[in-house]
């Protein structure tokens, strides 16, 4: 089966920029998105052979229901209790309790093991792409257009075979979606979980967007979605009726041409390391509200240390150093620095980091978390080790 090409349209007067522009003008393409299952909780899972059936949530210290900050993840048993990632630890054992009050189990979770298995699965991933893309630690995109030489079938059965793979090398499961675009394939992903694939065709992006919910599509926020509902368009199909122009008088021309070009299969055409990540960065919630800002500024600066480990693992570089400051009753600020050009240089950016952690902490308040965040992101073909005027 030949890959089927569509026509694309041009935003116009949006100010679009070079990597856009080439975008839109790039060929159809066979994409490929692959989503691990619950993987921080099955990584565990393994490890430690657990139960499946137990709830099991993993994040912070949970103290019986006076435990501070979020969860990471959870395994679908704790699903079913409606905990979700992000959650307030405390939500969650309010809803799904562990021992002696209930069955779940907690877990702080293990770095390490969780950075070892996905570097197994993207070692599997990569090996079939053009280009590859890990959006996060549990997720990547794949153009297999010349894997497959443009056959959908062979695409669709090649999703099938890495699936068996990770499961062969790691035990994990994986859900896979394919499509034209790197949105339409990661809506797909989610149509089949777990463990499952699901493929849209370039002829059936029409059918697979009718009566699709307008918060699932990529891009599409809750206050977005709520804006839109209160004048009365819930569904993809519904927006799209109402035609470009009429919607970019309601919600703005930059919305309806994107929102356009991405129901009609014309848009993110593109798999590219740097696409999904504008950023990189850690927090840390502490155990209590602390009044000792050197023990403060010591975890910035290991937070630094991991950001920077992670940018040396995707292979890219940045020029923007973030602090972020959050106090007591939530009060949260954010400060940050550009340098000249990108670097991946730990010890640049502690300096940066430290100095905007002296400008920016208020000396009276205490500190409930601590993060840093390294921004505008380059994968330069080489890069600048130091920086004679990061001081300035």
């Amino acid at each position: 089966m030949k890959a089927i090409k569509f026509k694309h349209r041009c935003p116009r007067n949006l100010g679009v920029d070079d990597s856009v522009a080439d975008e839109l003008d790039a060929p159809q393409r066979i994409l490929v998105h692959c989503d691990l299952d619950a993987f921080f909780a099955a990584v565990e899972t393994l490890h430690h052979g657990l139960d499946e059936s137990v709830p099991l949530i993993i994040g912070s210290e949970p103290k019986q229901g006076r435990g501070r900050g979020i969860v990471s993840t959870c395994n679908y048993a704790a699903r079913q209790y409606g905990v979700r990632s992000a959650m307030p630890i405390s939500e969650a054992w309010r809803r799904c309790p562990g021992a002696p009050f209930g069955h779940a189990r907690y877990i702080r979770g293990t770095r390490g093991l969780y950075t070892r298995a996905s570097r197994r699965v993207m070692a599997i991933l990569k090996a079939h792409a053009t280009a590859f893309e890990q959006a996060s630690i549990d997720e990547a995109y794949l153009d297999v257009t010349e894997a497959v030489n443009g056959d959908w079938d062979l695409a669709l059965a090649l999703t099938k075979s890495l699936q068996r793979d990770i499961v062969e090398a790691l035990g994990l499961t994986a859900s896979f979606g394919v499509g034209p675009t790197r949105i339409i394939a990661k809506m797909s992903s989610e149509v089949n979980k777990p463990n499952g694939v699901h493929r849209v065709l370039p002829d059936e992006v029409e059918a697979f967007f009718e009566g699709r919910p307008l918060r699932e599509i990529p891009g599409i926020g809750p206050k977005r979605a709520t804006q839109l509902a209160e004048w009365g368009y819930s569904t993809a199909d519904e927006l799209r009726a109402l035609g470009e122009l009429s919607l970019a008088r309601l919600a703005g021309e930059r919305f309806a041409t994107w929102f356009m070009e991405v129901v009609e299969g014309e848009s993110s055409r593109v798999v590219s390391p740097l696409r999904s990540r504008k950023s990189i960065g850690k927090e840390h919630t502490f155990e209590r509200d602390l009044d000792d800002h050197e023990s403060v500024l010591a975890r910035l600066e290991e937070l630094v240390d991991l950001v920077m480990n992670r940018a040396s693992e995707l292979g890219v570089s940045g020029r923007l150093a973030e602090v972020k400051i959050r106090y007591t009753g939530f009060e949260t600020h954010a400060s940050g620095r550009s340098i000249p050009v990108a670097m991946d240089d730990p010890a640049v950016f502690k300096r940066l980091a430290r100095t905007l952690f002296a400008n920016n902490i208020e000396t009276e308040k205490s500190v409930r978390l601590i993060g840093f965040r390294l921004g505008h992101l380059e994968e330069p073909s080489s890069r600048q080790t130091t920086l004679f005027d990061e001081e300035e």
